[in-house]
């Protein structure tokens, strides 16, 4: 039976704008600081720049995997809180810190010996080392980085996302004044440089956990979790529930960057103009991804809690409210900036032919993000029933065969018989707006599927 009430509405939506709020001004605040580092180093130099664009792309990809396993805590834990065994919840704090700290151990190591990976771009000798200068520093800051993000996942499973937006917005208050700092020099210290903002990273995500870990310290309303009241050696059980959920939501997230990261390699084939329009519609498309996101992981949230309550109806309902509403958001997003192309496009003053070749590819904008909220949506619905095998899988095949392949195939004409309208960046966009169509019609029906199942069944909690 579908449980969905147009009514319920009324009670799901401002539940999920409270937590999706500050998530969203937390996300907002974080791509602030890709943005600052972009045009701060921009203007220091070009080989700076060209070093930290592929120190971050590798990064990226690896701390996006990284800490896609750490955020299997977050439905563990809200289960949990949902259950009200809030003791059980320092528990897996302190097992999610165990495995923090061996992804640590991975995620240094590979960027301490990324060689191989920063050779592929066959770059001169002074902008590999910068490059691999600014991974080195931001290795320094990886444990930090990885302790945050258990933080991170408590308080979005508990409901206080709010904690680590303020956090966040101080961070970026102190991001401008420390990129001066080491990029530019002064006060006795030399300029850096790219690898300056690296410097500037890390001293942020070490006043981050610093401060997180005092407010949870001192705070009355974690001591019913019992996070500090006693030391845990690791439980590789309890690590491995955490593994066997976080781990294809890390591989899930790793094959969503990787999909996005090879198209704009492709497009790049197709000469500059073709890859700077492809950049701006790109860049205000992951602008607008931060809405759906921001919904979804609040809907992880009371969907995990109102299935740790054993209230499966309930459950179901949250999420068909989330996926009507924040679809039909992202639908109204999509008609707001197909209308709106040439003003936004202005915002980027780019050269007239960048702009002429920009303009169609807006209209994939709305369809992408249509079919991106109805599928991230349900991706992180599913994760709060704690399933992400098959999503993973989902994802795979989709993004990668239908989006890749297609757009490749739609974008170089392969066959020799594709419209011209989908030739060049327009077929890498429609493969990919096809793709996500394919994933959003899939995860909807294993979601339909696992709420009846768990309706019927009523799994007890286990962790």
């Amino acid at each position: 039976m579908l449980h969905f009430k147009l009514s319920r509405l009324r009670e799901d939506v401002p539940a999920l704008l409270k937590l999706a709020g500050p998530i969203l001004i937390g996300q907002l605040a974080v791509i602030a600081f890709g943005v600052l580092d972009t045009a701060m180093t921009a203007r220091y130099s070009a080989d700076d720049l060209a070093a930290l664009a592929m120190a971050s792309a590798i990064f990226i990809s690896v701390y996006v995997g990284l800490t896609g396993v750490i955020s299997a805590l977050a439905p563990i834990a809200g289960q949990l809180f949902g259950a009200k065994r809030f003791d059980e919840i320092g528990e897996e704090v302190r097992q999610a810190t165990w495995l923090a700290l061996g992804l640590t151990v991975l995620g240094s190591f590979i960027l301490l010996n990324a060689d191989h990976l920063l050779a592929i771009s066959q770059v001169n000798f002074d902008i590999e080392g910068k490059a691999r200068l600014y991974l080195s520093i931001l290795a320094i800051g990886l444990p930090a980085s990885m302790a945050m993000r258990v933080l991170m996942a408590l308080h979005n499973a508990v409901s206080r996302p709010t904690v680590i937006t303020v956090v966040q917005i101080i961070g970026l208050c102190l991001k401008l004044p420390l990129n001066l700092l080491f990029i530019y020099g002064g006060f006795g210290i030399e300029a850096m440089g790219g690898p300056g903002c690296a410097v500037a990273t890390i001293i942020i995500n070490w006043f981050w956990l610093i401060i997180t870990l005092s407010f949870v310290l001192f705070d009355g309303f974690y001591k019913s979790f019992k996070i500090f009241s006693r030391f845990s050696w690791p439980d590789w059980h309890r690590i491995w529930t955490l593994l066997k959920l976080g781990a294809p939501i890390g591989f899930s997230y790793l094959i969503e960057v990787t999909s996005f990261t090879f198209m704009s390699l492709f497009i790049a084939r197709l000469g500059t103009t073709a890859l700077a329009g492809h950049q701006i519609v790109a860049n205000l498309g992951t602008v607008m991804y931060m809405v759906p996101l921001s919904l979804s992981i609040a809907t992880m949230t009371l969907v995990s809690q109102a299935i740790g309550a054993n209230r499966q109806a309930r459950a179901e309902e949250i999420g068909w409210s989330s996926v009507f509403f924040t679809t039909s958001l992202c639908m109204t997003m999509g008609i707001i900036v197909w209308v709106y192309r040439v003003q936004l496009l202005e915002l980027y003053d780019p050269p007239d032919e960048v702009k002429v070749f920009a303009i169609p590819l807006f209209l994939f904008i709305a369809f992408y993000q249509v079919f991106d909220a109805l599928q991230i949506t349900a991706a992180f619905i599913l994760r709060a029933y704690r399933i992400a095998f098959w999503p993973m899988l989902i994802h795979a095949g989709s993004l990668w065969g239908v989006g890749l392949g297609g757009g490749y195939l739609m974008g170089f004409n392969v066959f020799g018989n594709t419209p011209e309208f989908l030739q060049g960046a327009n077929g890498f966009w429609a493969g990919n707006s096809i793709s996500l169509g394919l994933a959003a019609f899939l995860l909807l029906y294993l979601f339909r599927r696992t709420a009846d199942r768990f309706e019927k069944t009523r799994p007890p909690l286990l962790v």
